[in-house]
């Protein structure tokens, strides 16, 4: 009977489902997600209804775009990609230079997007969320969704990447968006202490600068923001201070619930 009511694929998604919202129920309940909100008392209801009107707009016109002349370039011959199958090393060092040249470009028009009159024009509305959430991905304007976008098929139309390299970057686009803006930190305590991830933005980093209007421009790492002195001075100790919350009794040596919130003011 089951077997008459869903394929594989269908039980596989409707099973997919329900364990993620097993898990966001479980999550709510047991306080797992409370410890890690960055900033606690800075959802507002009315921002969440003004970003999905925003959202729906601006996906509607920037994915018209986008898509019309993503399509364009396919049939001009611009965008085309490798056939066959490649080693592991060459989809890593493609998707190595989409990674790096998105931060790039995403740095450095991100701080030209805060000077006026390109912020009030472009950029404004995106920071209207001073405490961001998931929504906060898609609320700007719709010229900002087609500059941020429009390096994809830039970088299409400029590097012949194989299949399974877009494989990576289209689902790397969407958790980073949603990851950076979901107002929660899930990241470990060590992050920022390992030189290996310490170049890496976290949830933290960009929440600041939605609180702060300024400094951590970057989109996926801190390189750009630690040479060119961007970055917040207080994010690391923050940093530490929220993840202080979730093991009060286990901190970072020197660091503890009651400790991490003095720590971070004396930095």
């Amino acid at each position: 009977m089951i077997e008459t009511l869903f394929t594989g694929e269908q039980a596989l998604t409707v099973w997919l489902w329900a364990f993620v919202a097993t898990g966001v129920v479980a999550g709510i309940v047991s306080g797992f997600f409370k410890a890690r909100k960055i900033q606690p008392r800075g959802f507002k209801w009315k921002t969440l209804r003004n970003e999905a009107i925003v959202a729906v707009i601006t996906l509607l016109i920037s994915g018209k775009i986008l898509g019309a002349a993503t399509g364009w370039l396919k049939a001009q011959g611009w965008i085309t990609f490798h056939s066959g199958p490649a080693p592991w090393w060459m989809i890593a060092l493609e998707f190595g230079a989409y990674f790096f040249l998105f931060d790039t470009y995403f740095y450095w028009l991100h701080r030209w997007m805060h000077k006026e009159p390109f912020y009030g024009w472009v950029h404004k509305l995106h920071h209207k969320s001073t405490s961001p959430n998931l929504l906060t991905t898609l609320s700007v304007n719709p010229l900002e969704s087609i500059i941020n976008g429009g390096f994809v098929p830039l970088f299409l139309a400029i590097f012949t990447v194989h299949p399974a390299t877009m494989a990576l970057i289209l689902p790397t686009n969407i958790v980073m968006g949603l990851y950076v803006h979901s107002g929660y930190e899930f990241l470990p305590r060590w992050w920022n202490r390992t030189w290996a991830t310490k170049w890496f933005i976290t949830a933290t980093f960009h929440d600041q600068h939605h609180r702060y209007f300024t400094g951590n421009y970057g989109g996926y790492t801190t390189i750009w923001d630690r040479l060119c002195g961007t970055m917040r001075k207080r994010y690391e100790a923050d940093f530490d201070t929220i993840k202080a919350r979730t093991v009060p009794d286990r901190g970072l040596p020197g660091l503890n619930a009651e400790g991490g919130e003095a720590q971070a003011l004396n930095s």
